[in-house]
């Protein structure tokens, strides 16, 4: 790879936020602290769903696997940030450079098509309840999983190849913390409009695809709601779609204004911060989202702390 070949001898510098040193201190303890939320939140989320027989449902297959995501996904970046933000070394090798690449856009881009997966399964729970276990049956659900991940690898493999074999000139400072797609292609010394481009065209499909299937599914969602006209049915679609709407207006909310107009002044400015959000911020809510705005999961925690304590006894 050309970006290998051209840095075996030195390394990456990640900026970051090394201008502003006092903002590094404060940043290193909020996503040690998020780091550590996070790890332990989704780590109990996929031990529940798996552990518990009443779990396991497409709803909480498709929540494991989201939960899986962001533990990988925050793993790929946080202990680098922790470091470049703790100490005056701000590197990363072209090898660590390109696996962050690789993985966190294979994961990001996973999530992007999972969120529009799990809310095609919130759309069968409410609009065709009595035909929900025929709808997303085993088959289905592992198929529909299968074409996330695939979508992410796919992705990653094709955009992380074409943005690692640009020419750079020497050029190895990365003026954000972590290596991706919009950063790194503006290190290239050559024009990069069929980059950008491209990076526009892969956007549109796995981020506003995925956001127009949520958006229709919803709306069939509310239809079938209001048809009822019961505060009960309501309340019960809330309680069945709220988390996993909330959990899709913070990750689409803050990726997309980075991937889709990554050369507007408030990308561009803000870019940093918004990406702090996405890959860091949302992975550590996912879990308190869906625990405490949900009675299943609240349920078998309970259930799993009394059946250790009987097991201590």
């Amino acid at each position: 790879m050309k970006m290998l070949n051209e840095s075996l001898g030195g390394y990456f510098i990640l900026v970051g936020f090394s201008d502003q040193p006092q903002l590094e201190k404060i940043l290193f303890v909020l996503v040690l602290i998020s780091y550590l939320l996070t790890l332990a939140g989704n780590t109990a989320i996929i031990l529940v769903s798996c552990l518990d027989s009443m779990l396991h449902t497409p709803m909480y297959y498709f929540l494991t696997n989201l939960s899986f995501v962001d533990l990988c996904f925050t793993t790929s970046i946080a202990p680098q940030l922790l470091w470049n933000l703790h100490g005056p070394a701000k590197t990363i090798t072209p090898v660590g450079c390109a696996i962050q690449l690789y993985v966190s856009l294979a994961l990001g881009s996973t999530e992007c098509v999972l969120l529009a997966v799990m809310a095609f399964d919130r759309y069968a729970a409410v609009c065709r309840p009595l035909h929900y276990a025929t709808v997303m049956h085993p088959r289905l659900c592992q198929s529909l999983a299968g074409i996330a991940w695939l979508s992410g690898v796919g992705n990653t493999l094709i955009q992380g190849t074409i943005t690692l074999r640009l020419p750079r000139c020497g050029n190895h400072k990365i003026y954000h913390f972590i290596c991706e797609v919009p950063a790194m292609i503006k290190l290239a010394c050559v024009d990069i409009h069929a980059n950008e481009v491209q990076l526009f065209m892969a956007s549109l499909v796995l981020l506003l695809l995925p956001v127009a299937l949520i958006l229709v599914s919803y709306g069939y969602i509310v239809q079938a709601v209001m048809r009822i006209r019961s505060a009960q049915a309501w309340r019960k679609a809330l309680g069945t779609c709220g988390s996993h709407l909330l959990v899709v207006s913070l990750f689409y909310g803050t990726i997309t204004a980075v991937y889709i107009q990554p050369n507007s002044s408030y990308a561009h400015s803000q870019g940093k911060f918004i990406t702090l959000l996405y890959t860091v911020v949302t992975p550590t809510l996912n879990p308190l989202i869906y625990t405490l705005r949900n009675k299943d999961v609240k349920g078998a925690l309970k259930r799993l702390m009394r059946r250790d304590k009987s097991t201590g006894e």
